[in-house]
């Protein structure tokens, strides 16, 4: 598969990357900058290009970037995008109290999916940029979509990636459920000085 990873040179997209470059996977590692972009891509064996360029002609693209600059990223790359998206971003509110889900009721997968015409799934929440960096995260992935097409392509991927199973978290609404696990995550890591990840039981 040829993925595209917007938002590669960041710390969760250079490791997904890398994980990808691993599984024998197609990669391109975008972002703004192309010899950014180029440097991280040749680290890991991938090719890199700017966002735009990185999305054309590729099977899945990835959007990588953090919370605060998906929605305006996936805007830039409206018209450029062919190919189904894997949002993989969660909005958190970081508070004395601990991390709570962003305000929006909608996640930003959904709202994501307002801006573009390709379809968009939604998965990856429970894994972490270093929970990635030294190889397949532990546990289990969880994929969410509307489009049946995209969310098998995420999916595939998501299995690529992990130790566990690849689980069909049910229609792109279950995003919202998704992404507040992130807030759950970071407030188990905080607490335990660890880094969890998430193994659903009872799945024959």
């Amino acid at each position: 598969m040829k993925i595209a990873v917007v938002g590669g040179t960041g710390d969760f997209g250079a490791n997904l990357a890398a994980r990808l470059v691993e599984a024998g996977q197609d990669v391109v590692v975008g972002s703004r900058d192309a010899e950014r972009a180029q440097a991280a891509a040749a680290e890991i064996g991938a090719r890199g290009a700017t966002n735009a360029e990185a999305v054309d002609g590729v099977d899945l693209v990835v959007l990588a970037v953090k919370a605060e600059a998906a929605l305006s990223t996936a805007a830039d790359l409206a018209a450029a995008i062919g190919a189904p998206v894997l949002s993989v971003a969660s909005e958190l509110r970081f508070t004395k109290a601990g991390v709570f889900p962003g305000g929006d009721e909608r996640s930003l997968a959904e709202r994501t999916q307002e801006l573009l015409d390709a379809p968009v799934a939604a998965g990856l929440h429970s894994l972490a940029a270093a929970t990635l960096a030294g190889g397949r995260a532990d546990g289990d992935a969880l994929v969410c979509g509307d489009d049946a097409d995209a969310k098998q392509r995420a999916l595939e991927l998501a299995a690529l990636v992990v130790t566990g199973r690849a689980l069909d978290a049910g229609p792109l609404a279950s995003a919202r459920a998704l992404e507040g696990l992130t807030a759950v995550i970071v407030n188990l890591n905080k607490r335990y000085r660890a880094h969890a990840g998430v193994r659903v039981t009872g799945l024959s």
